[in-house]
């Protein structure tokens, strides 16, 4: 199989050495012998000439807002909605969750509510127990696409996951993220988040471990591709 790894944003350069960046954590996550990735950095203008290049596509995160308004966002939406009409799988993770929604007619705004950082429980659809993912982000989908279902909540985030058909799957917080990067995140980035927010993402990484989330997306894409 081949997973085309959509890369909207780069980790911060002084993180990407240790920790690599944002496609390598996704070839982390979903890596299997029998998996090849492509990356196309579609931040820089990068984009495939078709959907069909790969058997399934992953949008990553991002530090810009899909409101940015930059030309490449606005050629992402379509090649989305091209991979959409063709049913071909897609995960989409934070930026790429958001960007899905707004490219299928979903609303996404900067929540009033501020950041949601560190470790969070999420109640998931069709399982007893929350799932406990990182989260990184300011950016909220509040409105959903026609034919969305909600997969994936908490009381800060209400649309933290979401499916459309049996090929779509897209979640706000980062399955791909570790917990020492969230760490040495929280620190680069003190002066944007504020050492109050900084200080509970230590907090909270030190209280449970995150969910290795990949074997639930790879089955997803999996059982996503037509037989």
């Amino acid at each position: 199989m081949r997973i085309g790894i959509l890369q909207t944003g780069n980790s911060p350069d002084e993180l990407r050495d240790v920790h690599g960046d944002y496609n390598e954590m996704f070839m982390r996550l979903l890596g299997r012998p029998d998996i090849a990735f492509e990356t196309f950095a579609v931040l820089a203008d990068d984009f495939p000439a078709r959907p069909s290049v790969a058997d399934a596509w992953v949008v990553t995160g991002s530090s810009c807002g899909v409101y940015d308004g930059f030309p490449w966002i606005a050629k992402l939406y379509a090649f989305l909605r091209r991979v959409h009409e063709e049913r071909t799988p897609l995960v989409g993770i934070c930026f790429g969750h958001q960007a899905i929604a707004e490219a299928l007619g979903g609303k996404v705004e900067k929540f009033s509510g501020g950041w949601s950082c560190g470790l969070k429980r999420y109640d998931m659809a069709g399982r007893d127990a929350p799932a406990s993912l990182l989260a990184w982000h300011q950016d909220q989908v509040v409105a959903l696409p026609p034919n969305a279902e909600i997969i994936a909540s908490s009381d800060f985030c209400r649309f933290a996951g979401l499916r459309v058909g049996d090929h779509i799957l897209t979640l706000q917080p980062h399955p791909e993220f570790t917990p020492e990067f969230l760490r040495a995140l929280a620190a680069a980035r003190r002066e944007v988040i504020g050492d109050a927010m900084s200080a509970s993402i230590i907090d909270s990484l030190s209280a449970d471990l995150p969910e290795d989330f990949g074997p639930y997306i790879l089955d997803f894409i999996y059982a996503a591709i037509p037989k």
